[in-house]
């Protein structure tokens, strides 16, 4: 653990979050995932922490762990299809992870999950907070319309709302 890391984490608190995602874009990102859950059967979460703090941190917690953690947390893998999709963006560390279910991630993989955090991580760069996040809603959301298509009866087992930690 450096003594870099810390120090970053130890500077981005809650404001940080709320500074980049206000009520407005959180809610852009809600109705963004309704949307896209309207053409699959699968389930998106997005949960934004502007660092770690306590334990995790000082266990030096990658981004990838914590987002394993919040999948865990959030009972993502509760879904009768196991086509739950987590996507989880750690401010400090400026880490977009994605966490699939068994179900989508045997169609889609490492690598495909990778090319998404990739374009995520571009735009959070230069500055696209808002739009970065809804642009990967997008790609997740294709990739669940192409293998687990709506059916009449789907029903939305988890909250659409984004998680701020």
């Amino acid at each position: 653990m450096g003594i870099r890391r810390i120090g970053k984490h130890l500077l981005h608190h809650r404001w940080h979050v709320r500074r980049i995602f206000p009520p407005r874009a959180l809610a852009a990102i809600e109705q963004a995932i309704k949307i896209a859950e309207a053409t699959h059967s699968g389930q998106i979460r997005f949960a934004v922490e502007g660092a770690l703090d306590g334990a995790p941190l000082f266990r030096d917690q990658s981004a990838r762990e914590r987002a394993l953690d919040i999948f865990a947390r959030l009972r993502i893998w509760d879904t009768a299809h196991n086509n739950g999709v987590l996507i989880y963006l750690l401010l400090a560390d400026r880490k977009v992870e994605i966490v699939a279910d068994r179900g989508i991630d045997a169609h889609v993989g490492a690598a495909g999950w990778q090319k998404i955090c990739a374009a995520m991580e571009s735009d959070f760069r230069a500055g696209n907070f808002e739009a970065g996040v809804i642009r990967g809603i997008e790609a997740v959301s294709k990739q669940l319309a192409a293998h687990f298509p709506h059916h009449p009866g789907d029903r939305n087992e988890l909250p659409d709302a984004p998680v701020v930690m």
